[in-house]
């Protein structure tokens, strides 16, 4: 089996950032993004996708996150499309629902090879600690653009805005380890009748 791992570098005037990625591996998660809780949310996406996941990032916080967390969200979709290769033999779609006391998401995607993002997301306030909870939103338009997926995200109920993030990101790590998967029964083929994917 081929390895399906990969290493993007992004480099622009704002950001410089450098993702890792391994969808075969155990949930070793390192993270220097100068984000502590975009730190947080993505080691829920390798804990829960078991994936190896390695991000380190230089932005111009000192403005704000955002370009960070926007950049972060590209590099890793480019990291995912490049670790999927031909996609051959894999799932495609995968799906989760996600409880966190009060709280409780689901995630629906798919390996379409077409970007698109439907985010129904309401949080309670606007911030999580420092971080700006709009920029959420900007992390999976990115990741979706550059990976080509289609992706819903819902957030069925919470009331803790903490909360809500986390099942977010819990919930698309464990839908993403489901349509990564290699499908025994599949290998060498694609999941599609058009030939393409």
């Amino acid at each position: 089996m081929a390895s399906r791992i990969a290493t993007v570098a992004r480099n622009t005037l704002e950001t410089q950032i450098e993702v890792t990625l391994n969808l075969d591996g155990s949930g070793q998660f390192s993270a220097e993004t100068g984000v502590p809780f975009l730190d947080h949310m993505m080691e829920q996406i390798a804990r829960h996708g078991l994936f190896d996941l390695s991000i380190k990032a230089k932005g111009d916080l000192e403005i704000d996150a955002h370009h960070t967390v926007e950049d972060i969200g590209i590099t890793l979709g480019q990291a995912l499309k490049k670790a999927l290769g031909d996609k051959k033999g894999v799932v495609r779609y995968g799906h989760a629902f996600v409880p966190l006391d009060e709280a409780l998401a689901r995630v629906v995607l798919d390996l379409s090879g077409r970007p698109g993002l439907e985010f129904d997301v309401t949080f309670t306030r606007d911030k999580i600690g420092e971080f700006d909870v709009d920029l959420f939103y900007e992390f999976f338009q990115g990741l979706t653009n550059h990976a080509s997926i289609t992706l819903h995200i819902d957030s069925l109920k919470g009331r803790n805005s903490h909360h809500i993030a986390e099942t977010i990101f819990k919930a698309f790590g464990r839908a993403l380890r489901m349509a990564v998967t290699l499908d025994q029964r599949a290998l060498g083929q694609l999941p599609t009748t058009k030939g393409a994917l």
